[in-house]
């Protein structure tokens, strides 16, 4: 008799479980939403935050603020975000933001299962970028170039998952071009159209006023698709150098143990926004992203293959990598 009890008491467990999922949606969210960002009003991904913040806080009847935490390279960010363990702070932004500080041994203790992948919204365009002034027209000519007059390059990255690549890679192809560290990567674009350094992995929204004004030129972009605001420029793997390809993923994420049904009913608002209206998508277009809209499932397992991506380019330059 005590198998069919067992099993009744799981059934009516599993019931409980369901209905308790299900009321956490339908009550969601109970108060304000703070969406934490590591970045300053008017970055791209400030932009598309607050696009999605605007129209959920007129889908579910609570505000949606937006709270900007830039500093220590996302560490006082996500500081914010997992000191609150609270379903109703969220963080919005690039995975790379948290994958990167895995392989540092002073950042703050966490691990990747203190953070729930919710929806996967954006990919942002990485570039690589020379001065016009080197008349360089392909990435082979950089190599050649920097082969030629070993020692002789500069190169720069935002921090992040844009300095792992070009850094990394530039080991890999053992090229001799120095590191230049920058406080405020901002200045680096300046000092690429000046010749004072050579290479630089950024952003390419960050790129294209300088490309525009014929002072740099875009080697390629490191997503899989082309940007369609520049659709000239090619990939990496286009341009024969598919280890390159970086797909920056971000979006929102909660905090450990935020029910998954929360999770996707999330996600498909976000779907449902982003399909009624076309200016949002458009929006990413002009600030250099890419719209890419994945559940906490296929989010979780992109971020997985960033994670390996990175650790590959960690191991290049000799970084641990994270317990």
């Amino acid at each position: 008799m005590r198998r069919p009890v067992m099993l009744a008491a799981l059934a009516i467990a599993a019931l409980l479980q369901s209905v308790g999922d299900a009321q956490a949606q339908q009550t969601y969210p109970q108060r304000a939403v703070r969406l934490i960002l590591p970045y300053n009003p008017g970055s791209a991904t400030d932009t598309t935050a607050r696009l999605f913040a605007d129209r959920l806080t007129k889908r579910w009847g609570k505000p949606i603020v937006v709270e900007n935490r830039p500093g220590g390279d996302g560490l006082v960010a996500m500081k914010a975000f997992i000191d609150a363990h609270d379903d109703h702070t969220l963080f919005f932004g690039p995975a790379a933001i948290f994958l990167v500080h895995l392989y540092d041994p002073d950042a703050p203790p966490y691990a990747l299962s203190d953070i729930a992948p919710i929806v996967g919204v954006y990919v942002t365009v990485l570039a690589i970028s020379v001065p016009e002034a080197l008349h360089l027209n392909s990435m082979d000519d950089l190599i050649k170039l920097a082969r030629a007059e070993p020692g002789k390059l500069n190169a720069a990255a935002a921090t992040g998952n844009s300095d792992f690549l070009i850094f990394g890679f530039i080991k890999d192809m053992n090229l001799q071009i120095t590191k230049v560290p920058y406080r405020d990567i901002m200045q680096a674009p300046n000092d690429l159209a000046e010749n004072r350094i050579q290479v630089l992995s950024t952003s390419l929204a960050v790129a294209l006023p300088l490309r525009a004004a014929g002072r740099i030129k875009v080697l390629l972009v490191t997503s899989r698709k082309r940007a369609q605001i520049a659709p000239d420029i090619p990939t990496a793997a286009e341009a024969g150098y598919p280890q390159l390809t970086m797909e920056t993923a971000g979006g929102l994420y909660g905090p450990k143990g935020m029910a998954e049904r929360l999770r996707e009913s999330i996600a498909a608002d976000f779907r449902d926004i982003a399909d009624s209206d076309p200016v949002i998508n458009q929006r990413l277009i002009d600030t250099g992203q890419i719209m890419t809209l994945r559940g906490p499932k296929e989010f979780a397992a992109n971020i997985d293959d960033q994670n390996l991506q990175l650790g590959k380019f960690a191991k290049l330059l000799g970084l641990k990598a994270p317990q």
